[in-house]
């Protein structure tokens, strides 16, 4: 291709679901880009939480909608992509983080959702094999789930391509042309995995060559800044490392998924049985890095053990890693920038961004094809840093 209405940079969720969105309202001559392949980075190496329970109204009732995607996605897009809403079971053990789960579970009841708190002696008729030892408090919304992310990205690909998205993974950005303070052209160039990295790494396979374009998306990630700094803009983002494992399959006993607000730990069970979860480990090292470690299987080991005594005997079958992608006040950073004047941001969603993928990659399209900008995009402006008029989520884990 030659040419593009629009390119995409970045091939995960937030990518796809952008140009699909773009397709579906008419848009012709969508590139959609990747240095690496699909699943490659943080949209396949996620746990597939998708829920409601966050601390503004903003998050609420964005999630309400991805949410009500995800319930629709397999039979829209034909693909089993496992959704299941067993809830997200939020855990307290300090009374600072009690308060602040009160005050969000109150604001959630105002955007409607059912979310409740429970007390430790209610908890076990949600999950049994759960020790209460030390929590004060939980807060539950039956209407969060899991879904198993890969077909969910592969779901995207499909009805992007089908609807006539170009995909070209295996392709890097190496430069941008621009004229009068707009981008004309993005100069790419094909790419090879490097096999001593497994995809942390490319190697120059052909020339570079360029594509002319009216509007340019960078949603890739963790890689954002890089690609941003060929532009000449400064972002703010920092790469996270966040490893994750699984379990040997168990008989199904886990509803809901269970997150601990103090340390950070999650787990859910998946629908083939295995126990996939994480936990908060700092520091790490700086960069983009996604290696696993030992002493993150060590934490992790203990904390949910600490939460289930019942798994201690549990066989680990994997483990893996990927990059949050974290801004210093842990929104994102999404919509256009003022030089160029046809470039969109989408980034910096830090653990948040497969879950709000679905929803933002249909407002980000509508931005795109209408020049109409989200008072949204105003609260998650690069510039806001810039104003000192920073958004705060104290609903995190991992």
């Amino acid at each position: 291709m030659s040419a593009a209405r629009v390119v995409v940079i970045g091939a995960g969720i937030l990518g796809l679901a952008t140009a699909y969105n773009l397709a579906r309202r008419g848009v012709k001559n969508v590139l959609v880009v990747d240095r690496g392949y699909l699943c490659g980075g943080a949209s396949g190496r996620n746990g597939g939480g998708v829920r409601a329970q966050f601390s503004s109204e903003t998050n609420i009732q964005l999630m309400r909608e991805s949410i009500a995607i995800c319930r629709d996605f397999a039979s829209k897009m034909k693909i089993n992509v496992w959704f299941r809403q067993g809830g997200y079971l939020f855990l307290t053990r300090t009374a600072e983080r009690t308060r602040d789960l009160e005050e969000n579970v109150a604001l959630q009841n105002r955007c409607g959702l059912p979310t409740r708190m429970l007390e430790p002696s209610e908890l076990p008729r949600l999950v049994p094999q759960l020790s209460t030892e030390g929590v004060r408090a939980a807060s539950f919304n039956p209407g969060d789930g899991v879904v198993f992310p890969w077909p969910f990205i592969w779901g995207y690909a499909r009805a992007a391509a089908d609807l006539g998205v170009t995909i070209q993974p295996f392709t890097e950005v190496v430069g941008f042309d621009t004229h009068n303070g707009r981008i004309t052209g993005v100069r790419l160039r094909p790419t090879k995995l490097s096999p001593l990295d497994a995809g942390d790494e490319v190697l120059p396979a052909g020339d570079a060559f360029t594509v002319a374009c009216d509007d340019v998306v960078i949603c890739a990630g963790a890689w954002s800044p890089q690609v941003a700094a060929l532009l000449g803009i400064a972002l703010p983002n920092k790469p996270h490392r966040h490893e994750i494992c699984s379990t040997e399959a168990l008989k199904p006993w886990l509803g809901p998924l269970v997150a601990d607000l103090t340390d950070g730990l999650y787990f859910s069970q998946s629908m083939r049985g295995e126990i996939v979860g994480g936990v908060g480990v700092d520091p790490v090292p700086e960069g983009i890095n996604q290696q696993s470690s030992r002493r993150f299987l060590t934490k992790y080991s203990r904390a949910l053990v600490r939460a289930v005594p019942s798994l201690s005997g549990v066989r680990v079958l994997r483990q893996w890693a990927g990059c949050y992608d974290l801004t210093p006040d842990g929104g994102p950073i999404v919509g256009p920038v003022a030089d160029p004047v046809n470039l969109t941001l989408a980034c910096g969603f830090m653990g948040h961004g497969f879950m709000m993928a679905p929803v933002m990659g249909r407002l980000l399209a509508e931005h795109i094809d209408t020049r109409v900008t989200s008072p949204l995009f105003a609260r998650w402006s690069l510039d806001r840093f810039a104003r000192g008029e920073l958004v705060h989520e104290n609903m995190i884990i991992g």
